[in-house]
């Protein structure tokens, strides 16, 4: 925890920001069990902070009178007393009807009661749904989101020939081996399968080879992780490794794609129409080598809308821009009207279409990260300009930086 001193001058840190621009502070507060992990294996400072020091920050926005206020597993009641303490909205991640492995949350109705209740007893008070289909792609080089298993967490930490040879180690093998046989296995994007009854969830054998560097491995292309341990007659954790380090690591693998099951699908049009959900959910830019989440919007128009009809097209037009902006104190941006910064997008609704992942070369130093674009957007303009025009570039930059919720 951090003393009254440290307290205090981050409280000053963040009245300067609100003062100079800043639209709020977030916060992520997944205790010790945490799967989004510092660099070197352990929680996020975030992640064990005491609750009276959120507190304490929020105060900072009462002060101020501006600003919102975002977190991750912060619970009902932490999340009410945010409300209280700072007097401004909070985002509530996430109101989901299941999973992020497609698990069904039987609790989805009574968040989304308390959502109602909670801003009756005037706390505002929003939920950002995950809508998206949430897959993984990545190779053993970078991924760290098996972080919830210690030997998997192990094993993934450090530079390529580190990872190469903790993987290699017969010790290391055996305890990954034994946890995958008691059906304690990490499952892609957090938590084990225990917590889904032992089902094999996006957990090891079920991942899916998309993709392998060297020739002599391609037959493996396209076979899950179990159907090559059967062919090879290895254990799945030996079937995956031992091809990951064969491939010097840069074997590509894949998430098995999920159909949305009736009732889910019934379930997330009623989440959808709450009075109180935004879409979502792009994570932030987070994780740029696994997921590409910033799709969301192309997702919720195309899947949710055009095709499965959760809402009318006017009514996810404000849940996909207005309402958000309001939520979040943006105050000249979000919906189309006179004297407004020209924001728009034009797009043609009937053939709008996501595409497949694709790597960009456009991080600093070259470095790369997962993208994914869309067909059917016809313009988009920043401030009366155009910036991309069929999908591409015209190199032309209008924007500017939002201070106090406006440029």
């Amino acid at each position: 925890a951090a003393t009254d001193e440290e307290m205090d001058r981050m409280c000053q840190i963040l009245e300067e920001a609100m003062e100079i621009g800043c639209c709020g502070f977030s916060t992520q507060l997944s205790g010790e069990g945490s799967v989004q992990r510092d660099y070197d294996g352990t929680p996020m400072i975030t992640d064990v902070m005491p609750h009276d020091d959120v507190i304490k920050l929020a105060r900072v926005l009462k002060k101020v009178g501006r600003g919102f206020i975002q977190g991750a597993g912060v619970s009902r009641e932490l999340t009410e007393a945010l409300c209280q303490a700072s007097g401004r909205p909070v985002m509530s991640s996430l109101g989901v009807t299941t999973d992020q492995h497609g698990q069904p949350m039987d609790n989805y109705k009574e968040q989304m009661q308390w959502l109602e209740d909670t801003n009756q007893r005037g706390n505002r008070v929003f939920a950002q749904l995950i809508t998206a289909e949430v897959g993984f792609e990545f190779t053993l080089e970078d991924w760290n989101l098996f972080d919830s298993s210690p030997h998997w967490r192990d094993i993934t930490l450090g530079d390529v020939p580190t990872r190469i040879a903790k993987m290699s180690d017969p010790e290391r093998r055996a305890a990954l081996r034994e946890e995958f046989d008691a059906g304690k296995g990490p499952i892609a994007g957090g938590g084990t399968e225990e917590r889904v009854g032992g089902v094999n969830v996006w957990g090891v054998a079920s991942m899916i080879v998309e993709s392998v560097e060297k020739d002599e491995l391609r037959d493996c292309e396209g076979l899950t992780i179990a159907e090559v341990a059967e062919r090879t007659e290895k254990h799945p954790i030996d079937a995956m490794l031992d091809l990951a380090v064969a491939d010097d690591l840069q074997t590509t693998f894949v998430t098995p794609p999920r159909e949305r099951s009736e009732g889910e699908m019934e379930a997330i049009k009623e989440v959808c129409n709450s009075s109180f959900a935004l879409p979502g959910v792009s994570d932030g830019g987070a994780h740029t080598k696994f997921i590409t989440l910033g799709a969301y919007t192309t997702e919720y128009l195309t899947k949710l809308v055009r095709d499965e009809g959760v809402m009318d097209l006017e009514q996810a037009h404000w849940r996909l821009s207005a309402y958000p902006a309001l939520a979040a104190g943006f105050l000249d941006r979000g919906w189309i009207r006179e004297g407004a910064p020209a924001d728009i997008v034009v797009y043609d609704y009937e053939n709008l279409a996501l595409q497949p992942q694709e790597k960009a070369f456009d991080f600093p130093a070259n470095e790369w990260r997962r993208v994914r674009k869309a067909t059917g957007y016809r313009w988009t303009l920043v401030n009366g300009e155009v910036t991309f025009e069929e999908g591409e570039c015209t190199g032309a930059t209008p924007g500017k930086v939002l201070r106090h919720g406006s440029a």
